[in-house]
C-alpha cells in the first residue's frame, strides 16, 4: 500500500512547521497499527513501517510468547478502500496532533530560561483570577497577586510584563508574567537608560510598592557621568516613559553612598534631613528633621520612610528635631500655621531641590519634579 500524496503533505508540513519527518512518520504508523487492529481478521499484535523514499506501507502482524517476545512475524498489509479510508483519517488525526504537540515545544523552547525579561503583549481576557497576554507567538498568564493594585487592564491593552516562570506542561507551555515584581521597574528603566545596558551606570537596589511608589539606588562606574541624572534624563524625560508604563505610579531616582547616613538622608528625599545617627551592630538609623518636615519624611502611611529603610537594609526612625509641648514647639506649630502650610511648603521644596516626590496629595507628580531637577 502507497501513500505518495500523503508523504509530499508530510514532508511539506515538516518542512513548514520546522517539525522532523521522522517524528510524524513514527506517530503515523502507530496510528496505522490502531487501525489495522480494527480490521476484520486482524491479529493481536502488528506493526508497521513506512518507506520515507517511496511512501510504501506495509502492516506486519506478529504473535507474542507469555513475556511479551515474538516469535512469528508475517506481513498482513491490507488490501482494499476500507483500509485506506482509515489511514487517510488516521493521517489526518496524527497530523493535526504532532503540529500542535510541535507549536507547544516550540514555543517552550523560545521562552525556556527567558524567565526575568520583559515582554510586550496585549490584553486578550481579563476576570479577577487572571489576565491573559497575547504575545504574538505565545500567550501568558498574569495571576492576580503579579498585577499592580487597583490597575485596570482592558481588553485590547497593551502592555509590559516580567516573566517569571516557563512551565513545560501537558497542555503546553506556561508562561507566568508579573507586573508588581521590582525588576519590571529595572527593565523598564533599562530600555530607557543606555548607561544601564553599557554597565556605566548599575541599580544597586529596587524598592517598590506596586501602584503607588518606587525608590531605586543607582551608582556610576564613570566620575564623569551622573547616575541619578543619567537615569531621570532631561527634563525627566526618560523616568517619565516608566512612569507611564506604570500608569503614574511615582518613581525616586536615589545615588548610591558609601556613607549610610548620607545615602539614608537621600533616600528620604524629597524630605530635607537635619541629621542621622548610626547605629551599625543594630542596623538602625535615627533620623531628625525639622517639625514641617517630619510628615513628608515619613510620608503617606509611612510610605516614605519604610521604602528608605528597605532601600537602605537598615531600620529607620524618624522624630522631629522640636520636643512636643516646649516654646520653642510651640512657637514653631504657630510659624507654620500662620505663614505657610506644610503641604504647600513641601511643593515648593520638591519643585526646587530634588527629583523625587512627596506622597502628601499636594505634591508634584514623579515626572514633574525630574523635569526640574534637570533644569
Amino acid at each position: 500500500m502507497k501513500l505518495d500524496t500523503m508523504m509530499e503533505a508530510i514532508e511539506v508540513l515538516a518542512k513548514e512547521r520546522d517539525v522532523p519527518v521522522e517524528a510524524i512518520l513514527d506517530a503515523f504508523a502507530n496510528a496505522l497499527v490502531a487501525a489495522y487492529k480494527r480490521s476484520p481478521g486482524a491479529a493481536e499484535e502488528a506493526r508497521v513501517t513506512i518507506d520515507p523514499a517511496s511512501g510504501e506501507v506495509t502492516v506486519y502482524a506478529q504473535e507474542l510468547d507469555e513475556d511479551g517476545n515474538v516469535i512469528d512475524e508475517w506481513e498482513d498489509t491490507p488490501e482494499g478502500e476500507a483500509f485506506g479510508r482509515i489511514a487517510a483519517q488516521s493521517f489526518k488525526q496524527v497530523m493535526q496532533f504532532k503540529l500542535r504537540e510541535a507549536k507547544r515545544e516550540k514555543v517552550y523552547e523560545m521562552y525556556e530560561g527567558r524567565e526575568g525579561d520583559l515582554v510586550t503583549g496585549i490584553v486578550q481576557q481579563v476576570d479577577y483570577r487572571s489576565v491573559i497576554l497575547d504575545l504574538g507567538d505565545a500567550e501568558a498568564i498574569l495571576p492576580g497577586s503579579e498585577r499592580i493594585p487597583f490597575e485596570r487592564l482592558d481588553r485590547g491593552n497593551r502592555v509590559k510584563a516580567l516573566i517569571l516562570e516557563v512551565r513545560n506542561e501537558t497542555k503546553g507551555a506556561q508562561i507566568v508574567v508579573s507586573r508588581s515584581h521590582p525588576d519590571l521597574v529595572r527593565r523598564l528603566l533599562e530600555l530607557e537608560v543606555p548607561e544601564l545596558t553599557d554597565g556605566t551606570v548599575e541599580i544597586v537596589n529596587i524598592a517598590r510598592e506596586p501602584g503607588h511608589r518606587t525608590k531605586i539606588a543607582v551608582i556610576s562606574h564613570d566620575p564623569n557621568v551622573d547616575p541619578k541624572g543619567a537615569c531621570v534624563g532631561a527634563r525627566g524625560s526618560r523616568v517619565r516613559q516608566v512612569v507611564n508604563e506604570l500608569r503614574g505610579e511615582k518613581v525616586d531616582v536615589v545615588q548610591w553612598r558609601d556613607d549610610v547616613g548620607q545615602f539614608i538622608a537621600e533616600a528620604l528625599g524629597p524630605a530635607k534631613v537635619k541629621e542621622v545617627h548610626i547605629d551599625e551592630e543594630e542596623k538602625t538609623a535615627d533620623v531628625v528633621v525639622s517639625e514641617h518636615q517630619l510628615s513628608l519624611a515619613i510620608g503617606k502611611e509611612g510610605q516614605n520612610a519604610r521604602l528608605a529603610a528597605r532601600l537602605s537594609g537598615y531600620k529607620v526612625d524618624i522624630r522631629s528635631d522640636v520636643e512636643p509641648g516646649t516654646a520653642e514647639g510651640e512657637a514653631e506649630e504657630e510659624a507654620v500655621e500662620s505663614d505657610t502650610p506644610a503641604t504647600d511648603t513641601a511643593a515648593e521644596e520638591v519643585v526646587s531641590e530634588t527629583p523625587t516626590v512627596a506622597d502628601d496629595e499636594d505634591a508634584v507628580p514623579a515626572a514633574s519634579e525630574d523635569e526640574s531637577e534637570a533644569e
